[in-house]
C-alpha cells in the first residue's frame, strides 16, 4: 500500500490489516514508509515493512517487493490502490487489486481478480471490459465508535446549548465542506466543526470570513478521536461531490449519530433516504441548510434515522460480517 499520511483508504488497510492478522491469517504488509502507520501495524501483531513507493524514476521499490514477497511466500497479494497495483510485480502468486474509487485500470493489467468496495465500482470495472467472476465485492468496515465520553465542547470553541454539526475528511474540493459552510448561514445558532487536514484549509477558513460565520465554523485538524467527536455531535454532515463510498458515514452509523449526505455516488449507494439518513443534492446549500435545519427541529426523526443507521452498519458494516467475507474471498481465490 503506497498511500498518503492520511486517509480513509490509508486507515481502512490497516483496520483491515489488523482485524486479519486478529482473525488468524498470516500477513505481510509491504507499504510507503511511514513511522506512525508501521508502528500500528506492528501493534497489531502485522509484519510489515517499508518501501519508498516513488514515481517513474523510482526503479527500486519493485524488485525490492518482488524479494521481499518472495522470501514471505504468499499465496495472495492484496495491491491496494493504483501505485502499489503498479509497483507489485507477478510471481507465483493470485494477485488481486483492491479499488476504492473509479480508478484508470491500467494500472491493474497484472492483477487476476479486483475488488471493489461499493456495488457501483464493480458494475463500473465489468462495464470496462472485465469478466464478471473476476470481480468482488467487499465493503469496508469501521469500527464500533458507539459509546464515548464526548469530546469537550470548550476545546473545540464550541459553547454549551447549541447545535454541534460535524463532519470530517481530507481537507479537499470533492468533500464539498465550502458547500457546507455555505449553508451554515441558514442553521440558526449551529457550530459546525470539521476534523480534518489539507490543501483547502486556508480557502475554507477565508470562506466561513466572508460569509461572516467564522466563529461558528471550527477547522480543527486530523483528528484520532473520531469516537469522541462523534459522540458531542447533534447530527454529521457528509457534503462530498464525489465520494465513492464515504467512510465517514460508516463511523456515524456505528456511533448512532443521525446523517445528512449529498447524493454522490458512495452515499447514495448507503444510505436509504428517509430511513438510514437524509440525501440532497449534491452543491445544492439551500437543501443541504433545510435538511439539517429540520432534523435538528425534529429530534424524534433524527433519533430513528440514527438507529436506522446503527442496525444497517452492525449488519453490513460491523467488523465481524466484512472480515468474514474478506476471509472466504481470499480462500476462494487461492483454492
Amino acid at each position: 500500500m503506497a498511500g498518503g499520511r492520511h486517509g480513509g483508504a490509508e486507515t481502512f488497510f490497516v483496520r483491515l490489516s489488523a482485524a486479519l492478522a486478529a482473525a488468524g491469517e498470516e500477513l505481510l504488509a509491504l507499504i510507503r514508509h511511514d513511522e506512525a502507520r508501521e508502528a500500528a501495524l506492528a501493534a497489531a501483531n502485522v509484519a510489515v515493512r517499508g518501501f519508498s513507493f516513488g514515481g517513474p524514476l523510482d526503479l527500486l521499490t519493485r524488485p525490492r517487493l518482488g524479494a521481499a514477497l518472495r522470501r514471505f511466500g504468499p499465496r495472495v497479494v492484496v495491491a491496494w490502490m493504483n501505485r502499489a497495483a503498479a509497483k507489485t510485480p507477478s510471481g507465483p502468486w493470485v494477485q488481486v487489486g483492491r479499488l476504492g474509487g473509479y480508478y484508470d485500470l491500467r494500472y491493474y493489467r497484472r492483477c487476476h481478480h479486483l475488488v471493489g468496495n461499493t456495488e457501483g465500482i464493480v458494475r463500473w470495472i465489468i462495464a470496462e471490459g472485465w469478466p464478471a467472476e473476476r470481480v468482488h465485492h467487499l465493503p469496508n468496515f469501521t469500527p464500533d465508535l458507539s459509546g464515548a465520553e464526548p469530546v469537550s465542547r470548550a476545546s473545540l470553541g464550541v459553547p454549551e446549548g447549541v447545535p454541534l454539526l460535524l463532519a470530517m475528511g481530507r481537507l479537499h474540493r470533492n468533500k464539498g465542506f465550502d458547500t457546507l459552510i455555505e449553508a451554515l448561514p441558514a442553521v440558526a445558532e449551529a457550530h459546525l466543526v470539521i476534523a480534518g487536514e489539507g490543501p483547502e484549509r486556508a480557502a475554507l477558513a477565508a470562506h466561513a470570513a466572508r460569509l461572516g460565520i467564522a466563529a461558528r465554523t471550527h477547522l480543527v485538524g486530523w483528528r484520532d478521536d473520531q469516537a469522541a467527536l462523534l459522540a458531542a455531535a447533534d447530527l454529521f454532515v457528509c457534503p462530498s461531490r464525489h465520494e465513492p463510498l464515504g467512510n465517514v458515514v460508516l463511523e456515524a452509523w456505528s456511533a448512532a449519530r443521525p446523517v445528512v449526505a449529498a447524493a454522490a455516488q458512495g452515499p447514495s449507494e448507503l444510505i436509504e433516504h428517509g430511513r438510514t439518513g437524509v440525501l440532497v443534492p449534491p452543491d445544492d446549500p439551500a437543501a443541504l441548510a433545510a435538511a439539517i435545519s429540520g432534523l435538528l427541529a425534529e429530534p424524534a426523526r433524527a433519533a430513528a434515522l440514527a438507529a436506522s443507521g446503527r442496525v444497517t452498519w452492525a449488519e453490513r458494516y460491523a467488523a465481524g460480517p466484512v472480515v468474514a467475507r474478506w476471509r472466504d474471498f481470499l480462500g476462494s481465490v487461492n483454492a
